[in-house]
């Protein structure tokens, strides 16, 4: 299992939201191939960037930012974020991008992700945003009825790197991972699950890896602007063998 820096960007700053509010921000850099190189030079193997703006807009936003990101450093990064037809996606992974997040298209626009995985197999991840077991879409605005299991139903005749899982009330609340859901969407997917929201210290990392080889990854956040979590630390919890200490309640 890998840790995955996560940089978020509106208005070409990185930043935090709480629980995906784009009215609570917390800003931590005007730079953001600076932070990306920061992240690269501590030991990160990817990086996971999100256009907010685009999130919530539906086209992309800090499009040329997230090409500076990519420009500035050698490890592979994947992008989601108002990503709505396929023009988009070539121009980000021909331009250096390793892979795309679709969410929201996956359930108003199936045929989009069948032309993308058919042209660009493994390359494109699913983010699988939920709010009180429910699917979230347009950058967590609003929220579908569809569950994460039924949306997994539909993934799986495609060509699909993994599927990006994110408990939308624990994202940017410090407060630890949900991990009776990331474990439900372990076994439920057809796909590799990297894991999103709420990851504050070792022990979540630890708690996370103990659920098993189908999740191949974590993306930690404010967790590692606000200082709660070492990148270093995050790593060689992430490294080493699966413990037998006692985890934190997730609900």
């Amino acid at each position: 299992m890998i840790v995955i820096p996560a940089i978020d960007l509106k208005d070409g700053c990185c930043v935090r939201l709480r629980q995906g509010d784009m009215n609570q921000e917390t800003s931590y850099s005007q730079d953001p191939p600076a932070m990306a190189k920061h992240w690269e030079s501590l030991g990160a193997q990817r990086l996971h960037v999100v256009d907010l703006n685009g999130a919530v807009d539906g086209k992309p936003k800090n499009f040329d930012y997230v090409l500076a990101i990519t420009r500035a450093i050698s490890i592979p990064v994947q992008v989601g974020g108002g990503i709505r037809n396929l023009d988009t996606i070539r121009d980000y992974l021909s331009q250096g991008v390793s892979q795309v997040v679709l969410g929201t298209a996956v359930l108003e626009n199936p045929s989009l992700l069948e032309e993308a995985s058919r042209e660009f197999p493994g390359r494109i991840l699913i983010g699988v945003d939920v709010k009180h077991g429910k699917v979230a879409v347009h950058g967590w605005t609003n929220v579908s009825e569809s569950t994460p299991d039924e949306v997994f139903q539909t993934l799986k005749s495609y060509a699909l790197a993994g599927v990006v899982f994110t408990e939308i009330s624990r994202d940017g609340m410090l407060e630890g991972p949900n991990l009776p859901a990331l474990k439900q969407a372990a076994q439920s997917s057809p796909f590799p699950v990297i894991a999103s929201g709420g990851v504050t210290r070792v022990e979540d990392i630890q708690a996370v890896k103990q659920l098993g080889n189908k999740i191949t990854g974590v993306i930690v956040g404010k967790a590692l602007y606000e200082g709660t979590l070492s990148f270093p630390a995050a790593l060689e919890a992430a490294a080493s063998p699966e413990s037998d200490a006692p985890v934190r309640g997730s609900c």
